[in-house]
């Protein structure tokens, strides 16, 4: 072997075995980051010092929300209630609107930021929701449906739509709650009425006291005197008219009337003069066939009655509308403020390395072209932070917007920062899918109102099918009068032939006499008897029976339709959830690779083997993976919300009490 040979050998040896010895200081370090970084996400956090330390502020504001507050006023609207006999034909009012953000939302700020967590977000959204404090108002509107009805008249209905003002999140569909048939065609001219309601005639439950009184003069020239003995007839006549009436639920009607009346007469033919008259009649009225019946007269109020439970029903999924929207919008704001962190990170990692390589430029240690590189990677960092931070402030405000009743100026512009940044296991996830059916169609609300909805049309058909028959009613009253007044000093009838004076009467002279006669059974009139109607076609009402009969069939259909709809809402939840849980483990993965890749790169750098650039690119490549971690993982909290939306176990799982979000005070915390 030649001097020359030898020489390219050692240097060949000495090459290898440094480039052994490189490679192995790389995987040694390759190793120890992996070590270190296993150890930051497992190993717990080093014991506490003897003294313990200060709460931070979020821990603050966490031990802050669990104290109760005062100074809350729950919502209570019933009907006025007075037994003032006036109060009936005063108008009523109800308080004021509330427009106060509760004392929650302030006692979460610490050093000009709003500090909230998961559960202080649905507490708030009970307490301050807009769409929650709307749809409160149903209820004393349903009790008004069932003082109206108990009195006879038509039940108006409850708009129990689920009402969703606040930006994002889930949208529902309406409840249901009203008279009308819930049917979206349109007839000519786009009305469509609802056979709903229809029947015979529900009369008046309240009742009724009726007073009438006038004074009459009458001057009316006669053609002779051979009538009344005078040539001009003056009458003078003083009336007076009272009736009490009132219908019961079988469809009795009970009439009492009275009638009093004084006349003058200037004719020399009447025997007294004033007279004096009053008549007394009491009425019962039965109705025999149509009309007849409690389940016929009480309709309306049954339809009342469930359109109440029907609002109860309502508005829990309105409750489970808004919190199911409010965990939406916290993991979007969840999601946003890591994006951001992420975003920041990057771009002090980019200008480090731009202030590092620059100081190498002066250095003439590398050349310019790699300083314009970091520049370039500086101005992407700063415009991918400028668009983080633009849809935090986005959610931010859709957050505020959610949890607030009116603006302030205090927390306008005020940073929301998210105290839970990963959720709870949710229990809905390792179950079969055959089990989250069963307990949805058993806690979905919708259920529940097209159940009360199938009832009222099922109850309704009795009433309508009474309408077909006909009218037969059964009457029976009792009559009683009374006469009298003072003999009339200008009487000129004569005598008779057998001397007796037609002027004289035995009838009383006083008010006294005469209304003792009414009522003494001295000149009774009583009768008894039925009235007959019959519709010989009876096409209006035909058709208004068989129309309700079809539309009952509908409900049906629609009951059937929504049961489908939900089954087919739980699979694709189930669904969802399961392909969001192995996006979040596929992301987790990337993100571990590209941390690793990271940290080979900037080993490499400091060993020279690799660029500032390539390192740029290694960082912006877990930037980019952190990020579609965070999106995953968001999309995992949102599916998890959205299963249990679908299985209608909300309330349960977060804890939410019905009587608080009736109230709008929270006295159990989710």
């Amino acid at each position: 072997m030649t001097p020359v040979r030898r020489t390219l050998n050692a240097v060949r040896s000495s090459a290898l075995c440094a480039l052994r010895s490189v490679l192995c200081l790389a995987l040694s370090s390759v190793l120890f980051s992996s070590l270190c970084f296993a150890q930051t996400q497992t190993t717990p956090s080093a014991p506490a010092p003897a003294t313990p330390p200060q709460p931070t502020i979020a821990q603050q504001a966490q031990t802050q929300a669990q104290q109760p507050l005062a100074g809350e006023q729950p919502f209570r609207i019933t009907m006025p209630h007075s037994h003032n006999p006036l109060a009936p034909y005063r108008p009523s009012t109800a308080p004021p609107i509330d427009l106060k953000n509760s004392p929650r939302l302030y006692d979460l700020m610490r050093d000009g930021k709003l500090y909230i967590s998961l559960r202080d977000a649905i507490a708030l959204a009970i307490e301050n929701n807009l769409d929650l404090a709307y749809f409160r108002y149903n209820f004393p509107i349903a009790q008004t449906d069932i003082l109206r009805t108990k009195a006879g008249g038509v039940a108006n209905g409850v708009d129990t739509n689920i009402v969703q003002s606040t930006q994002g999140g889930f949208s529902s569909s309406s409840g249901g709650g009203s008279t009308s048939s819930g049917l979206s065609a349109a007839g000519a001219g786009g009305i469509v009425t609802s056979a709903l309601g229809a029947g015979a005639a529900v009369p008046s439950f309240d009742p009724y006291l009726t007073f009438s009184g006038g004074v009459d003069h009458t001057r009316m020239q006669q053609p002779t005197i051979f009538q009344y003995g005078v040539p001009i007839l003056e009458t003078n006549t003083i009336e007076a008219s009272g009736s009490f009436s009132q219908s019961y639920p079988l469809g009795t009607n009970l009439l009492i009337q009275y009638l009093g009346e004084r006349q003058t007469i200037n004719s020399p033919y009447e025997v007294v003069n004033p007279q004096l008259y009053a008549q007394f009649k009491a009425q019962i009225t039965q109705p025999l066939l149509a009309g007849f019946g409690l389940a016929s007269n009480e309709r309306y109020i049954h339809i009342a009655r469930r359109n109440l439970d029907i609002t109860n029903y309502a508005f829990q999924a309105q409750v489970i509308a808004t919190v199911t929207q409010i965990e939406d919008i916290y993991w979007n704001l969840v999601d946003a403020y890591e994006d951001e962190q992420v975003s920041e990170r990057s771009l002090n990692f980019a200008k480090q390395t731009l202030s590092d390589d620059q100081k190498q430029l002066d250095l003439h240690a590398i050349p310019a072209l790699q300083v314009m590189q970091d520049e370039t990677a500086v101005a992407t960092s700063e415009g991918a932070l400028t668009v983080a931070r633009a849809n935090l402030r986005l959610y931010e405000l859709q957050m505020k917007n959610a949890l607030t009743k009116t603006d302030d100026a205090t927390i306008d512009a005020m940073p929301v920062v998210p105290l839970d940044l990963t959720g709870a296991p949710d229990p809905n996830a390792g179950k079969p899918i055959a089990q989250l059916i069963s307990e949805a169609e058993k806690n979905r609300p919708e259920v529940h109102v097209y159940q009360e909805q199938a009832q009222i049309q099922q109850a309704n058909l009795k009433g309508v099918n009474s309408e077909l028959l006909p009218t037969l009613n059964m009457y029976g009253f009792y009559l009683g009068a009374g006469i009298g007044g003072p003999a009339n000093p200008a009487c000129d009838l004569g005598s008779t032939a057998s001397g007796i004076n037609e002027c004289a009467t035995t009838l009383p002279t006083g008010f006294g006499g005469m209304f003792e006669n009414t009522f003494n059974y001295s000149s009774p009139e009583y009768q008894v008897g039925m009235t007959l109607n019959i519709n010989l076609r009876n096409r209006v009402v035909k058709a208004d029976q068989f129309r309700a009969v079809l539309q009952y069939r509908q409900s049906q259909i629609t009951y059937e339709e929504q049961s489908k709809s939900i089954r087919f809402d739980v699979r694709n939840s189930q669904f969802a959830l399961e392909q969001a849980k192995a996006r979040v483990q596929a992301a987790q993965q990337a993100r571990d690779l590209a941390q690793r890749t990271f940290d080979i790169t900037k080993q490499e750098q400091q060993l020279g083997a690799k660029s500032s650039y390539d390192v740029l690119s290694a960082e912006n490549a877990l930037a980019q993976a952190e990020s579609a971690f965070d999106d995953a993982q968001t999309a995992f909290e949102k599916a998890k919300v959205d299963i249990d939306r679908a299985t209608g176990e909300t309330l349960q799982i977060t804890g939410v009490s019905v009587d608080d979000a009736k109230s709008g005070v929270v006295t159990h915390m989710p």
